[in-house]
């Protein structure tokens, strides 16, 4: 399990890496902000199909084989990034980074519960969304610092230590096996899966309204920050220091890992209920501080964002494993991340246009009203949703465990 962790780690780190040169991008390349939007949602636009498909055919094709695959694609994404000289390559190093993150995405959880004994599943699956976020936030801090004090070739220098980490990822993969497709290449061969996601109809309602969702809202909220901080430091705090946003961002991802691990707020659905609700208050901070120009209330924003990014994902993923039957539960988690991905491009595709209308703090502030509603519609079904944990689960608010009848 170890082992898989570091695998996923050194991917996640590669996905978020390039978020601080977005600015230098811009004036490098004389990028208007339309382009710099478009930079932003060609990655997730590329990132779902792939997740779609990889989620339903991985297994067959098998997973370590898949894995291989899309790390060799992300090294060939770097070496575009490291060496491009137009603004196309560029794009294209961002539509390969994201096919290559979709299908790790898609057979990196199985292939992790693959490695690990049954009886740490959930664990598995707790350490597998912590190690996710840490990578997110290391990835554009390690940019920022590199770009901020190393002066020497900002556009180049990062993907070199980017290269180091997938090669150290991939050597890693080539330690384990894939015991299962091992075993089904001694069978005969059957018909490959239809390319589907699929939720059972008996969670259909609570997996969408208390799982997916939620998850889906944390990507729109994180997903201002991942996608805008660096512009939004620049222009709107006229700070110029560069590693800032990289340091914002490590704060949001990386902080809401280890918050994870506070013991407050122990039962899953208020765990939930609060994330969501720290999520919303953080977001609205860090458009106060667009507003009054302040940095601190940003980095207050940030913290307070980065809690409740960590209870949300940490519950939500949880729920994802949880309420489906074992055999389902490959294509639920995949559904999972296909919804949360589906929420990056929220805030990338509406801030963009929104920016041709008003400026970018208005634009901020209606995004976040939009979020807002989610929210309150979470909050509502989270009355409903407790009742069917406790009566599935035997786990009521109260913490004290009672007898349901079958």
């Amino acid at each position: 399990m170890k082992r898989m962790l570091w695998v996923i780690l050194m991917m996640s780190i590669g996905t978020t890496f390039t978020s601080p040169l977005f600015p230098l991008y811009q004036e490098h390349y004389r990028l208007s902000s339309l382009q710099i939007t478009v930079l932003f949602a060609v990655y997730a636009l590329f990132l779902l199909p792939s997740l779609l498909i990889s989620g339903s055919r991985g297994s067959g094709w098998g997973l370590k084989r898949v894995l291989r695959f899309s790390m060799w694609l992300s090294i060939i994404a770097t070496l575009v990034f490291m060496g491009s000289q137009q603004a196309w390559l560029v794009y294209a190093a961002r539509i390969l980074e994201g096919i290559a993150y979709g299908i790790f995405t898609g057979t990196s959880v199985a292939f992790l519960l693959q490695q690990t004994p049954k009886e740490q599943t959930g664990k598995a699956l707790m350490l597998s969304g912590m190690t996710v976020s840490v990578g997110f936030g290391l990835g554009p801090a390690i940019t920022g610092l590199v770009i901020q004090y190393l002066h020497l070739m900002p556009l180049r220098v990062p993907f070199w230590i980017l290269t180091l980490f997938l090669l150290s990822g991939l050597i890693t993969l080539e330690t384990l096996k894939d015991r299962d497709f091992e075993a089904r290449k001694q069978l005969a061969k059957t018909p490959p899966a239809p390319v589907s996601l699929g939720v059972p109809d008996d969670i259909r309602r609570p997996f969408w309204s208390f799982s997916a969702l939620p998850f889906f809202t944390l990507f729109t909220l994180n997903g201002i920050i991942l996608s805008l901080i660096p512009s939004f430091v620049k222009g709107v705090l006229h700070s110029s220091n560069l590693s800032v946003s990289g340091l914002l961002i490590l704060l949001l991802l990386g902080g809401g890992a280890l918050l994870q691990l506070l013991p407050f707020v122990k039962h899953p659905v208020h765990r939930l209920r609060v994330g969501i609700a720290l999520l919303s208050l953080g977001a609205w901070l860090v458009v106060f501080s667009g507003s009054t120009g302040s940095i601190g209330l940003l980095w207050a924003g940030v913290l307070i964002q980065a809690l409740g990014s960590g209870w949300t994902f940490q519950v939500s993923l949880r729920l994802a494993g949880e309420l489906p039957n074992p055999e389902a539960r490959s294509k639920v988690v995949s559904t999972f991340y296909f919804a949360g991905y589906s929420g990056f491009i929220v805030p990338v595709v509406g801030t963009g246009v929104l920016t041709y209308f008003f400026d970018m703090n208005v634009s901020l502030i209606v995004l976040n009203i939009l979020a807002s509603l989610l929210v309150v519609y979470m909050l509502a079904y989270s009355v409903k949703f407790a009742r069917y944990y406790a009566q599935r689960s035997g786990k009521p608010l109260t913490g004290k465990r009672r007898s349901v009848s079958a």
